[in-house]
């Protein structure tokens, strides 16, 4: 479980350094109307690792559960944003693709986390 951890807090630190890149590149680009679905991203995307990060200091167990399933709940919801970027033909495909990537095998690694955690506590 520690080589998972420490893989999960580098993988979701390198996608929150390039959801802010993402933001800052089509928030220039693009006009008015569409910013709240960038700060949408961006909130749900950089909040994956700060929730992985709070999870090294949890109290419990469970408390450690707890805080990685919000990071759950955040790449879920970071997942929505990209997909919607991406049909509203915001996003370029390349950029859509490497980014869905990094999202989906953050919800594998946090879903893994999870299960593996669960199973040796009870």
């Amino acid at each position: 479980m520690i080589g998972r951890e420490n893989q999960i807090h580098q993988k979701s630190r390198h996608f929150a350094v390039r959801i802010v890149k993402m933001v800052a590149f089509y928030e220039d680009e693009l006009s008015f109307t569409y910013r709240p679905m960038l700060q949408q991203v961006m909130k749900s995307g950089t909040s994956i690792g700060a929730n992985i990060r709070e999870s090294q200091y949890a109290e419990s167990t469970e408390d450690f559960v707890h805080k990685l399933k919000i990071a759950l709940k955040e790449a879920n919801e970071t997942e929505y944003w990209l997909d919607i970027l991406h049909e509203a033909d915001i996003m370029t495909e390349d950029i859509y693709e490497s980014m869905i990537v990094d999202c989906k095998e953050l919800l594998k690694l946090l879903i893994a986390i999870i299960n593996k955690t669960n199973d040796i506590a009870h």
